[in-house]
């Protein structure tokens, strides 16, 4: 059964996919055009950005992937907590 979550949850992770597949469209662009200095800026733009995003979620509502984003030492272990980006 999903879990209703905060609409800034769902917001987030709209953000986040529509982020990763500009990233993905570019990176296939690039693939056949890496003289591109533009495409090769809004690639990095993109990339900063999408793992931005994915900082600001999981601050607040957890990883993501059980490897996550964020990297905190001595954090205790959250991958166990729900729930998981699937479960919504």
């Amino acid at each position: 059964m999903a879990k209703q979550m905060s609409e800034e949850y769902y917001q987030l992770l709209e953000q986040i996919q529509a982020a990763d597949f500009v990233l993905v469209e570019l990176t296939l662009y690039l693939d056949t055009h890496p003289a591109d200095t533009q495409a090769l800026a809004q690639f990095q733009q993109y990339s900063d950005y999408s793992q931005s995003l994915k900082r600001n979620f999981e601050q607040k509502f957890g990883p993501l992937l059980q490897f996550g984003v964020s990297n905190n030492p001595g954090s205790s272990w959250n991958w166990g907590k729900g729930p998981w980006p699937w479960q919504v």
